[in-house]
């Protein structure tokens, strides 16, 4: 299951349910649209449960606090995006975007980037998880542009190796060969983070966001010449690592990723 707030938009059910049917597993991934006040009491439920499942948007910094257990790299990143029952009444928090964000660098560029500067708009839990993936690349190196400035300069506190923070004035430039969209914007509209035209002139695109049809940041790139990717390579990586800390099998990823295309009318 899913755990958001709201949740009705993700593609979670449709990629992971293809993935359960060709496993041959008898169960069904379903949303569950959790308020914010009402989180520590549905994980306390699952746990006796013996549940597993994912956490996305508002809840994956908080879930992090919620667990009995948290793995290094959610720990690192100080948010969990999924869960599973270790033991009877203890739920372990881990977190695979860092994976999900690699997959989607490599599908975007053809390889993994090397002394690359990225522009990363957002400070919350899925920018961490961007920057978390850049520190394992040689010589890349994020400047971090938020109107949080309390929360990205936290953020960059724990990365100080590779991020730095960034402010944004005017009209001023973002600079960076990648700029990647970690906030929300764009996901239930065509607003764009930002202008292509305050961008260096072939930086490439990597919105987090994924939606039917992509999204208007993601179109606009492309027609402007430039590389581009919705999240969507993103999704379907977290969401075969997290499978994998479920069952302690691989899914099939084409059976997925093809659930993944029809439902976003990209066959």
């Amino acid at each position: 299951m899913l755990l958001g707030h709201p949740v009705v938009h993700s593609l979670s059910p449709v990629m992971h349910n293809a993935a359960l049917s060709a496993a041959g597993i008898p169960l069904t991934y379903e949303l569950l649209d959790v308020s914010p006040s009402g989180l520590e009491t549905t994980f306390i439920s699952l746990a006796s449960e013996g549940a597993a499942g994912n956490v996305t948007v508002p809840h994956k910094t908080t879930a992090a606090r919620l667990m009995n257990n948290v793995s290094p790299v959610a720990k690192r990143i100080e948010a969990v995006n999924t869960f599973h029952t270790s033991d009877p009444g203890t739920l372990t928090g881990d977190n695979t975007d860092p994976l999900g964000f690699a997959a989607l660098v490599r599908a975007a560029l053809g390889r993994e980037p090397f002394d690359a500067h990225f522009a990363l708009i957002g400070a919350g839990g899925a920018a961490a998880a961007v920057l978390a993936a850049i520190e394992g690349w040689s010589g890349c190196t994020a400047s971090v542009y938020s109107r949080n400035a309390k929360r990205a300069e936290h953020l960059v506190a724990r990365f100080p190796d590779v991020a730095r923070v960034k402010t944004l004035s005017g009209h001023g430039r973002m600079r960076g060969e990648i700029v990647v969209n970690a906030t929300p914007i764009g996901l239930g509209n065509d607003d764009v983070p930002i202008p292509l035209q305050r961008l260096d002139a072939n930086a490439a695109i990597l919105d987090l966001v994924y939606r039917r049809g992509e999204t208007a940041w993601v179109r606009l790139a492309r027609a402007d010449g430039r590389i581009a990717s919705d999240g969507l390579p993103m999704l379907l990586e977290q969401g075969a690592a997290a499978f994998e800390i479920w069952f302690g099998e691989e899914p099939d990823r084409g059976v997925m990723w093809a659930a993944l295309k029809e439902a976003t009318g990209r066959v």
